[in-house]
C-alpha cells in the first residue's frame, strides 16, 4: 500500500514539517497499522519525512508492505488517531491519500 498521510498547515510554510498539539504522534517514524474488512492488523509501516505541500498540508508518504489482496476495504490508523476506511481499490493503486482531521 503506497500513498500519503496529511495533516492541515500554516499557509506559507515550506520544507520538512511534523504532526503538533493534537497531531504530535504524527511524525516521521509513526506506526501505520492495516486491517481488513474482519477487523485484524493485516500488516503495519511508518511514515516518511512529512513536508509542506502546494496547499501548506504536511505530507508524510507511507508505503506499507506485504498488504493481502483478499480484502473488500482495508482500514488505515495512523498513530492513535481514528482508523479510516478505504476500498481495495484505492489500496493497490496508490492513491491513497488520508487527511487527518
Amino acid at each position: 500500500m503506497v500513498g500519503r498521510i496529511r495533516i492541515a498547515g500554516a499557509p506559507g510554510q515550506a520544507g520538512t514539517c511534523s504532526g503538533d498539539g493534537p497531531w504530535s504522534d504524527v511524525d516521521k517514524g509513526a506506526l501505520v497499522t492495516v486491517y481488513d474488512s474482519e477487523g485484524l492488523v493485516v500488516a503495519t509501516g511508518t511514515l516518511g519525512t512529512g513536508a509542506y505541500d502546494d496547499a501548506a498540508a504536511c505530507t508524510f508518504p507511507v508505503i506499507v508492505r506485504n498488504v493481502p489482496d483478499d480484502s473488500k476495504s482495508y482500514g488505515v490508523r495512523v498513530g492513535w488517531h481514528p482508523r479510516q476506511d478505504i476500498t481495495n481499490e484505492v489500496a493497490r493503486t496508490g492513491e491513497l491519500v488520508q487527511m487527518l482531521e
